[in-house]
Formats: structure tokens, sequence, C-alpha cells
């Protein structure tokens, strides 16, 4: 999709109170797709031990089957822009929603492992489309003076749905008498974990009947009194219905359409400023945070905590990366985002230092000594705290922009790309890695950690108060 650049002159107007409800039910209803982005995202994490027993699997394809997801991701991602500007954002979200259906239903009653795997990258494909086709519909819709806050509202979602995952797990887990496979409605409770999805893809699904088209659309198929309609309805009946749709027109007819080609150049093929946003993703990704809510249940398992208390340890990280993400909304334009990076990065060192410190340990009839149990603990909400507060949000506003408008686009895709890519090595590695040395696989992701820091600093400019025209 393209960007939504604005007219220098602007007929907009601030929406009155009695429109802001309508606009936010607009916004909320549309970020169902990043509360279904962080639901499938985080709700294997309550399957993977069951999965490793019911197929009798090792680590290595264990690991396939669960990051085979970010494959569909990175294909929808890919793809949601073009069909988007084909057949309208809310044709997309309903097939993104149809896609999440469609996949909790196929993962919940597998035959084999090939078709969980296969139900897996069909539901990837919804999250890569639900995580492009938010945002850009957000801002489309949303009256200018409100765009950044409603436009929050998908990294919102997506924590809450991590959470909501998270404690559905529990509570199933609870009901089946703490064993991933017991049985729960006919089924083993894993198959109920994955399966519960149906309902908030099918609301997900009912909210896109209830939305406008975006009026950017709409113009770019000729339907300019619709698009009007629909201005008035997000911005007020006393909006310069007129100007607003010449002002939408001539940022359409303006706009660069960047391709790769433009990303060329400098000394390394690519352009210095594309390195520095595919370095940004990359190191998001190589700290290890989606361990977090991939795999935290099996971390906690491994080092002998019972698995109904490590599923509520899951649940409570996802509490705390709630928090932080809170906590970057607020002071991502009072601080600063290079700031708030370095201050991320330091705490997730601390973090993900005295993790490895404490799974140095021997375990102790199947555990942890206290000591060290503890220090895990609590050091694994620390990591989530500071990546959630820092990292987790400010790359996406770093790679929304730093790059000059006319590579813009093709740049984020290429950076997206890559943060898709790191997460799936990340993924695929972890229970490979952990059997080998957990310890020392948390020391890698330290030294990530701390290897960000010389990068944002030398590397990263802040942009804090610039306008995107003066990227370049």
């Amino acid at each position: 999709m393209t960007s939504t650049a604005q007219a220098p002159q602007s007929g907009a107007r601030t929406a009155h109170p009695e429109h802001l409800g309508h606009v936010i039910f607009i916004a909320a209803a549309a970020a169902m797709g990043g509360f279904l982005f962080g639901y499938d995202s985080s709700v294997i994490n309550g399957a993977v031990e069951a999965i490793r027993g019911r197929y009798d699997i090792g680590s290595a394809a264990l690991a396939q089957v669960i990051a085979v997801a970010l494959i569909g991701c990175a294909i929808g991602a890919a793809t949601a822009g073009r069909i988007a500007d084909r057949i309208g954002r809310i044709r997309c979200m309903q097939i993104a929603a149809v896609l999440f259906t469609i996949s909790a239903v196929g993962s919940a009653l597998p035959f084999a492992l090939w078709d969980l795997a296969f139900w897996r990258i069909v539901g990837g494909f919804a999250i890569g489309m639900a995580s492009v086709i938010g945002p850009a519909y957000i801002a489309e819709v949303a009256p200018p003076a409100y765009r950044g806050r409603l436009g929050s509202f998908q990294q919102a979602a997506i924590v809450v749905g991590i959470a909501i995952s998270q404690l559905v797990n529990w509570g199933l887990l609870n009901a089946a008498g703490g064993n991933q496979r017991g049985h729960l409605m006919g089924l083993e409770a894993w198959q109920v974990m994955l399966g519960v999805m149906v309902v908030p893809a099918v609301l997900y699904g009912l909210l896109s009947f209830a939305i406008p088209e975006s009026p950017r659309f709409l113009l770019s198929v000729g339907k300019r009194e619709r698009a009007k309609e629909i201005l008035a309805e997000v911005e007020g009946r006393g909006t310069d219905l007129d100007s607003r749709v010449a002002e939408i027109e001539h940022a359409m007819k303006s706009e660069h359409k960047s391709t790769f080609k433009d990303l060329l150049g400098g000394s390394f093929f690519f352009k210095p400023i594309v390195w520095v946003g595919i370095g940004l993703s990359v190191f998001q990704q190589f700290v290890g945070i989606n361990v977090a809510f991939y795999y935290s249940s099996t971390l906690w398992q491994s080092v002998g905590v019972d698995p109904t208390d490590s599923f509520f340890y899951s649940f409570t990280t996802s509490i705390i990366n709630i928090v932080g993400t809170v906590i970057a909304m607020i002071f991502v334009d009072r601080v600063g985002r290079k700031p708030l990076a370095l201050i991320g990065s330091v705490g997730m060192v601390v973090g993900l230092a005295l993790e490895a410190w404490a799974f140095s340990y021997h375990l102790v009839d199947g555990k942890l000594p206290t000591t060290q149990g503890w220090t895990a603990l609590i050091a694994a909400h620390i990591f989530v705290l500071f990546f959630a507060l820092s990292w987790g949000v400010v790359v996406w506003v770093f790679l929304g922009e730093m790059f000059p408008n006319k590579i813009r686009a093709a740049a984020l895709g290429v950076a997206a790309s890559a943060q898709w890519i790191a997460n799936w090595a990340i993924t695929a590695s972890f229970p490979s890695l952990a059997d080998w040395n957990l310890s020392g696989t948390y020391v890698i992701y330290t030294v990530f950690a701390a290897l960000s820091i010389p990068f944002v600093l030398k590397f990263v400019k802040e942009t804090k108060g610039k306008t995107l025209e003066e990227m370049g």
C-alpha cells in the first residue's frame, strides 16, 4: 500500500467529540487484527511440549513446526499491500479473518505433523496480512489530530493478544488437570488451546462488516461520493470535504512508487540507511524476545517448574509486556527514540546476563537451586519489561520515520522482511541450542543486546520532532 503523505494545504479538522467515539470504535475494530497477531503468535507456547510428546519428535523437528508459521507471515506481509490496493482494506481484513478461522480449526484437529505445520503456515499468512493492513487502514481513516494515538492501538492489541492467549492457556491447562495432553471437550488440552482462536477470529470478521472502507482506497477506484461520506463520518460534518478529497488525491498523485532498485548504492549493496534499518530489525529479534513468547512454558518446565506454574509465569510475563508497551507509548515522544532504545538495551543486557548465570547451575532433583530459580524468573521479567518499553515499540517508530520519502516504502519492506527472517532464525534454533547449552544460549542473546548499544550510538539518528520530509 502507498503512504499517506499530506498535501501542503489541508481541509482536515479535528474530529468533533461526537465523532471521536465512532473513530475509536473503527480503530479498535481494525486493531483486532493486531490482537489475533499477538494471540496466534503466542498461543503455540501452550502446545510445544504436547506436540513433542504426541508426535514423538526431537528438538530440531519441533522447532520447524513452531517456526514454520513465520514463513507464512513473511509471504502475507509481502503480498497484503498489493491485495489491499486491488480489492480494498476491508476485504483484505475479511480474508485474514477467514484464514485465521481455518487455521485455528485445522491446527486443533490435525491428522499428522505435516498438516499441523501447513495450518500454521496458513495462520502465519493471516498474521502477515494483519501486520500490514491494520496500521495502514487506521492511518488512512483516523483524523490527522488523532492519528498517532489511534495508530498505537495496533501495538497495544498485539501485546493484549499475547497476554490473553497465555491466560486462556493457563485456564485450559488447569481444567485439564495440569496436563497439556489431558482430555478436554473430547480433545487433548493443547488442541483446545489452538482451537479457541476461532472466537476472536470470527469476531474480527464480524467487526469488519461494521466499519467503513478507507476513503483513500475509494478515491483510488473512483468512488468520490462514498469517500466524502466516510470523511464526514470520521472527521465531522463541518469538514471541508472537497478540500480533503483534493488533498488526498494530490498526495496520491505525487507519491513516488519506490522500488528495490532505489535501495541500491554505497559500498555494501544497499544504501547505508537501509542497512541501519535492517540492523535495527535484526537486533530486535536476536536478543531472543520471541523465545519468551513461543517457548517460555517449555523453558520453565525444563528447569523444574511445574507445568501449571510455568503457564502462569508465561501469563505474568505477558502482563509485564503490556506495562512496558504502555511506558513506551507514553515516553517515545517525550524522551525520544534513541535514548529509549539505549535504556532498553542496558536493561536487556542485565536481565539476559542474569538468566545466563542462573541457567549455568546444575539442576538439583530436576530443579534449579532456589536462589538461581528466583533469579531466572525475576530476570526474565526484567528482560521483557526493558524490551517492551524500548525496542518493541521504538524499532517500528524508527522504521516508519528514518527513511527518505523516495525509498520509504521499499526500505520498510526490506527491513520488515529482515525482521521476519531473524525471528525465524531465533525461533527455529532455540530448542536445539537449549539442548546444547541453555546458559550458553542466553549468553549469545546477551552479546547481541550488548552489541545493540554501540550500534545505536554510532549509526542510528534521532527522529524525534523531525518531519518525514527532513529525512531526505
